[in-house]
């Protein structure tokens, strides 16, 4: 799924788009909680959906293979986690809908879940 698509799909604004909104996604994981975005691996190309707008967010984003994480329920990063991601090239989504409305969304639109096969 494209990066513009995700936007339309999740009425989501951009927070940070440093690599030209070439993007393309293979897989959505969901979770506030990173160490279980980690547990099953890394999933190519992936989208993390989360309200946890700290640095954690983007760390967990750079080791899982996330390249576009968004943040629910209308959360937005802090400063220092704006630039780590910049640095890191991942770029960042906030959206007003809350997770599993995200999910269920993304889900209807074909966008497969990062535990299916």
């Amino acid at each position: 799924m494209k990066l513009r698509e995700i936007i339309e799909t999740l009425e989501a604004k951009v927070v940070l788009d440093k690599v030209g909104g070439e993007v393309v996604v293979e897989r959505a994981r969901a979770s506030d909680l990173m160490s279980d975005v980690l547990w099953k691996g890394g999933k190519a190309r992936a989208l993390l959906l989360t309200g946890l707008t700290t640095r954690q967010s983007v760390y967990t984003a750079e080791m899982a293979d996330v390249v576009v994480v968004c943040y629910v329920r209308g959360k937005r990063p802090d400063a220092q986690t704006l630039e780590l991601a910049e640095q890191r090239g991942i770029v960042l989504l906030s959206t007003d809908l809350p997770m599993y409305e995200s999910c269920g969304r993304l889900y209807r639109q074909g966008l497969k879940g990062g535990s299916e096969t």
